[in-house]
């Protein structure tokens, strides 16, 4: 099985070059399965993992759009549909300067697994724009999202593809993008998700993908007879993701001392409280400001540059019990998940995609720490999706508690799945083998079902 595994991501390889974060992604995948096809040869006679890494439909386009000097700026808008085998073509949108082919692969191919990972029938996708709303006026992020859908809007639609949000679009952006669609399709459904709580959209979503990472972060505890209660926790980034996860660390009794943008992290030693943690969200949700102004507000905390030196960052070189990356992938290196080793963490929870290099994965696996990767931990965000397109299907708001319910209750049957899959295959206690085994099933599955389409 090994020569076949290095067979496929040799393809991959071959026909995506200049892909690494895709390389990586199928890489983990391939490996983690691989005793999946040993037991089960109908898989490779039928050549499922080599159609699972080639999406079903690539989508590159042209978004013009005029900025508020009257100039014309040009950007590229993307749509990967993965796989379609267990339902419409599931995913979020990324604005942000570093996003390209490769990147949305990744994501995309991710996807498909997390969204098996649910239960709920949702196939894989992922699209976006190098465009980034950072510092752009209101008006301007309209004009590029009406842009960006009028072009968007062929290729979607409540049963066939399902945008959501991701990083740099939030409710803002979904609303302009929802409005352009109406207004083009002449009908109002459930294309897209994270929509305003007046207008189709559902209780929890914008807290969901926080909320489950935090949640099956509860179920491994518990694994060991333990709680978040008292722990000191890190967290990486702080837009929706960290906030959330932010808040639900609080709830549960924990302790969160640190979150971080993209110029640097915050460190409070006291701990961030539902004050500071008010703070934070209108410093970044209404202000837009940077993390650094934290503290100018609690000056007890310490800013400091998240640079990678030979060292690794600072911000993963602190004493801690858990620690939750919530900002981008690749943040956490080898030398970083050594030094979160060091300093104590026993439990690392992936709130973002793919955060944490390969390298850095065999040191939590070898250390035999409580890990969860992305596809696991932060399905929480598409899972409540999921609830939000059930919602708009039967016209019918849920109450908070029955979606936070939902929810926690998605997040532990996850949790067992990548248990009982890991167990099953010869490595228990791997959630990383169990998340990519379970996920695979479904959708192998569902393939072998479905033909050869």
């Amino acid at each position: 099985m090994h020569d076949y595994a290095e067979e496929i991501i040799a393809l991959v390889e071959a026909k995506n070059p200049a892909e690494p974060e895709f390389h990586q992604a199928v890489r983990e995948v391939v490996e983690s399965t691989s005793r999946v096809i040993e037991r089960h040869p109908e898989y490779r006679a039928a050549k499922i993992m080599e159609r699972m890494v080639e999406p079903e439909r690539v989508i590159i386009f042209r978004v013009p759009w005029v900025d508020d000097q009257g100039g014309i700026q040009i950007n590229r808008g993307f749509r990967i549909q993965m796989n379609s085998a267990i339902g419409p073509f599931k995913g979020g949108l990324r604005f942000h300067p570093s996003v390209n082919l490769g990147i949305l692969k990744f994501l995309a191919f991710e996807q498909v697994f997390k969204n098996a990972l649910t239960t709920l029938p949702m196939g894989g996708g992922k699209g976006g724009s190098d465009f980034d709303p950072k510092g752009k006026s209101d008006g301007e992020v309209m004009r590029f999202c009406q842009s960006f859908m009028c072009e968007l809007y062929r290729h979607i639609g409540a049963d066939t593809d399902v945008p959501a949000g991701d990083i740099g679009v939030g409710g803002r952006e979904i609303g302009y993008l929802f409005g352009m669609y109406k207004r083009l399709k002449g009908e109002f459904t459930g294309v897209l998700t994270g929509k305003g709580l007046n207008w189709g959209g559902s209780l929890i979503r914008p807290e969901a993908t926080g909320y489950g990472c935090v949640y099956f972060a509860s179920e491994m505890l518990a694994t060991r007879a333990d709680t978040l209660a008292g722990k000191k926790c890190l967290i990486s980034g702080s837009g929706n993701v960290a906030q959330y996860a932010l808040q639900k660390i609080i709830e549960l009794g924990g302790i969160p001392v640190s979150v971080s943008d993209s110029s640097g992290f915050i460190y409070d030693e006291a701990g961030i409280d539902p004050e500071k943690l008010a703070c934070i969200m209108d410093l970044k949700n209404v202000r837009r400001g940077r993390i650094k102004e934290y503290v100018e507000e609690h000056p007890s905390a310490v800013y400091e540059p998240c640079e990678q030196t030979g060292e690794g960052s600072p911000q993963w070189n602190l004493k801690a019990d858990c620690a939750f990356p919530c900002a981008t992938q690749n943040e956490i290196t080898e030398t970083d998940a050594r030094n979160l080793i060091k300093n104590g963490v026993y439990l690392v929870a992936e709130g973002a995609n793919m955060p944490t290099t390969p390298a850095g994965v065999d040191v939590f696996l070898d250390a035999g720490i409580l890990y969860a990767p992305g596809k696991a931990a932060n399905a929480g965000g598409v899972a409540t999706s999921g609830l939000e397109m059930s919602q708009d299907s039967m016209r019918l708001s849920w109450p908070r508690e029955e979606v936070d319910s939902r929810l926690r209750h998605i997040m532990k049957n996850i949790h067992q799945a990548c248990v009982d899959s890991a167990a099953a295959y010869g490595t228990p206690g791997n959630y990383v083998n169990g998340a990519n085994i379970a996920g695979f099933l479904k959708v192998a599955n569902a393939m072998m079902d479905q033909g050869l389409v």
